[in-house]
């Protein structure tokens, strides 16, 4: 006589996706070391797996090659995780949308891009001396914070933060080009600025350069 059936188990794919994490988060890290240790054109995808203990094609499916992985950490480090939550959702925007005081604001602004260099400064500084493929990352990166920050203008002039006519656009050129990686180099590495004092001058001059309202 045939076994009653049993109801079946829901399939759980939770340790899938908790190893297919960490697959990612390895890779990741050994893509890092090597990038940084031996430069982007020695290092090979085959390198990359062996060192996080996957498959070459576990990096292919999962990045695409060389400048997925490329793109991937560049936006893993500006994040500080690999959540999956845009930049403007994050807490540290969150709070500076969510203040109303103006210079307030900007404070936690300047603290905001400080915080997102500090983490991107070597990988920064490797990549915009790393050939053509990582200037087409950097290039990425800067037309998205272009449009990160557009929006942060935007916010300032729908809230009523801004002076009546402000030309908004070029507005978010000025704060674009003051917030960049690159200035950002120039005083802390190149003039030896501490981070405080960076992000203090950031502060001052995001006040005084735009065009508050009274």
């Amino acid at each position: 006589m045939p076994a009653p059936d049993t109801p079946r188990r829901p399939y759980d794919a939770s340790r899938r996706q908790e190893a297919a994490r960490r697959s990612r988060t390895a890779v990741l890290a050994a893509w890092r070391d090597l990038l940084l240790r031996d430069g982007y054109h020695a290092v090979t995808v085959r390198a990359v797996a062996d060192r996080a203990g996957v498959s070459a094609e576990t990096v292919h499916k999962a990045f695409g090659g060389k400048a997925g992985l490329m793109k991937t950490l560049w936006d893993v480090t500006l994040a500080g995780d690999d959540e999956p939550v845009p930049m403007a959702a994050r807490p540290a925007l969150q709070e500076v949308l969510r203040t109303r005081d103006p210079r307030r604001k900007l404070r936690l602004y300047a603290a905001f891009v400080r915080d997102v260099h500090e983490r991107l400064a070597p990988l920064f500084l490797f990549m915009s001396q790393a050939g053509p493929e990582a200037a087409r990352v950097l290039a990425a990166g800067e037309a998205e914070r272009l449009a990160g920050v557009t929006a942060f203008v935007t916010h300032l002039a729908d809230e009523g933060l801004l002076r009546a006519g402000t030309d908004t656009a070029r507005t978010a050129d000025a704060c674009w080009a003051l917030t960049g990686p690159q200035l950002h180099q120039q005083l802390t590495k190149e003039r030896g600025w501490p981070p405080a004092a960076y992000e203090d001058w950031l502060t001052t001059t995001l006040t005084t350069t735009l065009p508050l309202a009274p």
